[in-house]
């Protein structure tokens, strides 16, 4: 990420960039190369593009899926409210830099050699590889700051499902940042230095990096593989069907609160698969448990992955039927999924999976009932399990250089 020199001397003091002054201004242009509109997708191969961050909604939902993930969920520790909304605020500025781009603040060098740096300089001379940051605030979040009537209804603590063994260190959280980017240190990079920027006044609860994106919203593009070698997600919603994504995505105004029309909500599930066990599964089993062909992906009996699939030639417990949404009284959901190896168990298996992402109109007709399907009687469940859940409202895109993430939600009024 090459350096605004453009900018004024420094404005830095011994504070850091968390008590600098909020200077977005132009943050978003700047000499990125910037995609708009529709170009956003269809250029979604351009490498080192920058997408664009100021809009009616955030980008990293319905924008072309990049290569590499870094989701990081945060605990509030100030119970300071204006405390936190000045964090928002830093963290809108330090966001709308990074995707352009630049450096955050004053940048990684150049400035006062007694105080650390503004940003921490592991993306200097990195192309924007088309990061996206979205924020998402958790029903904890409400709790707190006198926010509890401004819940909205649709953000519901997730049902406990058949199978579940959840890990409480990787799950909830009061707000989240999914930083996705076809570069795997720009992800990092920034969710690094927002955590930074938090230092003191909110804490890393729990993270993870993904690779091999695993679903796609330019159905134009294969979909990609997941660890067991199989296409899923075919019918995922495309990122330039405003049809679809305002009946299955985007929150309307009649949907509850007024500070989330244009947002959506996101649920997160950190799913283990169980490699081992099925690398020693035979080939046609592996394809009933799919219900779809295995070198194609293509559904039972048909010849090409996007042929519509004829539900009743599968098996009843088939994913790919239990998972459709002729099977769930219509239930569609946006999925950003993600491989992830961690290591191994200690026992010489592979900590591995997907991070599975899906974003909805409301949880309580996307993600829940179909999970309950799948929990209930999935042939699947036999060589995965969920490990790891959380639930975010995600606010709508900050619309100009005076908006910031989060501000209708604390806003009187809104």
């Amino acid at each position: 990420m090459p350096k605004d020199e453009s900018r004024t001397p420094s404005r830095r003091t011994l504070l850091g960039w968390g008590g600098a002054g909020l200077a977005v201004g132009a943050a978003a242009a700047g000499g990125a190369v910037a995609l708009t509109g529709g170009d956003e997708v269809s250029a979604a191969a351009e490498a080192g593009a920058a997408v664009p961050f100021h809009g009616p909604h955030q980008a990293g939902i319905a924008t072309a899926v990049q290569d590499r993930l870094h989701f990081a969920a945060f605990d509030v520790k100030t119970d300071d409210r204006e405390e936190f909304v000045r964090l928002l605020k830093d963290w809108t500025a330090a966001a709308a830099r990074m995707t352009a781009g630049h450096t955050v603040g004053e940048g990684a060098y150049g400035g006062l050699a007694e105080a650390p740096p503004d940003d921490t300089g592991e993306a200097l001379g990195l192309k924007p590889s088309r990061l996206t940051l979205t924020i998402g605030f958790g029903p904890s979040l409400f709790q707190k700051f006198g926010l509890a009537d401004r819940r909205p209804d649709a953000l519901v603590d997730l049902p406990k499902f058949p199978g579940d063994n959840l890990d409480k260190g990787r799950s909830g959280g009061d707000l989240c940042v999914q930083a996705c980017a076809d570069d795997p240190q720009v992800a990092v990079h920034a969710v690094r230095n927002l955590a930074r920027i938090g230092f003191g006044k909110v804490a890393v609860r729990w993270s993870q990096l993904g690779f091999g994106k695993t679903s796609s919203t330019t159905p134009d593009a294969q979909t990609p593989r997941n660890l067991f070698g199989f296409k899923d997600g075919t019918r995922n919603i495309s990122g330039t069907d405003p049809a679809a994504l305002a009946r299955h995505v985007w929150a309307g105004e009649k949907d509850g609160p007024g500070w989330m029309t244009g947002g959506s909500y996101l649920v997160a599930r950190r799913i283990r698969m169980n490699v081992e066990t099925w690398d020693r599964t035979s080939l046609g089993e592996q394809e009933d448990v799919f219900g779809r062909d295995k070198k194609a992906g293509a559904p039972v009996g048909k010849a090409k992955e996007r042929d519509e699939p004829f539900l009743k030639a599968m098996k009843p417990d088939a994913h790919v039927r239990l998972a459709h949404p002729d099977a769930n009284d219509g239930a569609t959901i946006l999925r950003r999924g993600y491989s992830f190896t961690d290591g191994t168990d200690g026992l010489g298996r592979l900590d591995a999976g997907l991070f599975f992402l899906a974003y909805q109109r409301d949880p309580r007709t996307g993600f829940i009932p179909v999970q309950r399907n799948l929990a209930r009687a999935d042939a699947l469940n036999e060589y995965i399990q969920h490990v790891g859940s959380a639930v975010f409202a995600v606010p709508p895109g900050v619309r100009d250089k005076d908006d910031w993430w989060g501000r209708g939600l604390f806003s009187e009024g809104a």
